[in-house]
This record gives C-alpha cells, structure tokens and sequence, in this order.
C-alpha cells in the first residue's frame, strides 16, 4: 500500500500492485485495475518514487524470509 493525498487533503492508502496507470489532467488520476479512479495531489514523481520503495520493501522482505 502507498499514501496518497486526495484532492480534498486528505491521506489515504491504495493497493500498488492494483495501479493500472496514471494520468495528468492537471490532477493526478490513479486508476486501478477495478476500473475506481482516484484524484490525487501527489506529483507524477512522487507516486513513482513510493511505487518503487513499495516494491522494494516486498524484494527485501522475500529475501530476508529465503
């Protein structure tokens, strides 16, 4: 799960492994795989760079488990 700030300012949590993609329209749209959509006031770098601490938190957790 990453944080988010929604449009409204407040902080929420979204399933990574469930983004589909992302648009800029001058707001950040997240869309999920579910087809939900969220409006979000993070920057296109900052939703990458969660993505990837995400993903790198689960590679560090299976190899520590090995």
């Amino acid at each position: 799960m990453i944080e988010v700030l929604g449009i409204n300012g407040e902080a929420f949590l979204i399933n990574a492994a469930l983004i589909e993609k992302i648009d800029f329209i001058p707001e950040t749209k997240i869309t999920l795989t579910t087809g939900k959509y969220y409006l979000v006031r993070d920057t296109k770098e900052e939703i990458i760079n969660k993505v990837i601490t995400f993903n790198q938190k689960i590679i560090k957790g299976v190899t520590a488990a090995e």
